[in-house]
């Protein structure tokens, strides 16, 4: 795993300044059960920002309607200037080929080799040359430690190579926009901090915006340039993580922090 290395290529496109993501007045219901309650908020290019709160309060909703795994009742979010809700069928397409995710649960084909389950949507959905999907995928199992497990399948390895299979997998569509729903929650305890390590590198030596939904409060203190307090759909607190973690403002947010940290 990468210490001191500079920015992948393969991993680093050249960014944009300025918004890259934007939600405007988005609610999303389940049945009686408001998740999002009219949300506003947005990410610009590059930044690092983790979604933190109780459960229920809207975060994992966030990334699946980006991932476009769910659709608003209300509202309009923006992806790199091109909408994303309410958009047609092939402009979802085209603006989804711009974000990759991360699972909880890694979501890996357990009939591929770990070299296929990376070079699958390169070329199925991007169009890539299949040596071209291989050399990229070869190199990112590289940078995540994995360059000698391409012909293994998933359920020759641990948890914790799985999820960096998972986080290759995700930057092999070079994403504008990398969402992580939880990455260590099913991991066991003595294989997360590899893992953060790891996202922590990614953070450190690509400019790929981030948006981190996460319970690991040291690691959302090191990587976020902001963090944003959810409780019942809305933000109620917003800040650098040093004024979130040391001195908070709002008594929901010093309830939730005291309870975890």
């Amino acid at each position: 795993m990468p210490t001191d290395t500079p920015p992948n290529p393969e991993t680093s496109p050249e960014r944009s300044s300025g918004e890259l993501i934007r939600f405007e007045q988005v609610t999303k219901r389940f049945g009686e059960n408001t998740v999002l309650d009219h949300l506003d908020f947005s990410v610009d290019a590059g930044k690092h920002v983790t979604l933190i709160g109780p459960s229920g309060s809207g975060k994992t909703t966030i990334l699946r309607l980006l991932m476009t795994l769910l659709k608003p009742d209300e509202g309009t979010i923006t992806v790199d200037g091109k909408k994303l809700f309410p958009a047609s069928e092939k402009e979802r397409r085209e603006a989804r080929k711009q974000i990759g995710m991360v699972f909880q649960q890694f979501n890996l084909f357990p009939n591929m080799s770990v070299l296929r389950n990376i070079t699958e949507a390169p070329v199925t959905v991007l169009g890539m040359s299949k040596d071209e999907a291989v050399e990229r995928a070869k190199g990112l199992l590289d940078m995540v430690g994995l360059a000698d497990k391409c012909d293994a399948r998933p359920s020759q390895l641990s948890g914790g190579q799985q999820q960096r299979v998972a986080i290759a997998r995700a930057l092999a569509m070079r994403p504008k926009v990398l969402l992580l729903d939880e990455v260590t929650s099913a991991l066991d305890p003595e294989l997360v901090a590899g893992v953060l390590d790891l996202l922590r590198d990614i953070a450190r030596t690509t400019d790929i915006t981030m948006l981190c939904v996460t319970h690991e409060m040291n690691f959302a203190r090191d990587i976020s340039d902001q963090v944003l307090m959810f409780d019942a759909g809305r933000v109620i607190e917003t800040g650098p993580p040093e004024q979130i973690f040391n001195e908070p403002e709002n008594d929901r947010t010093r309830e939730f922090l005291s309870a975890i940290l």
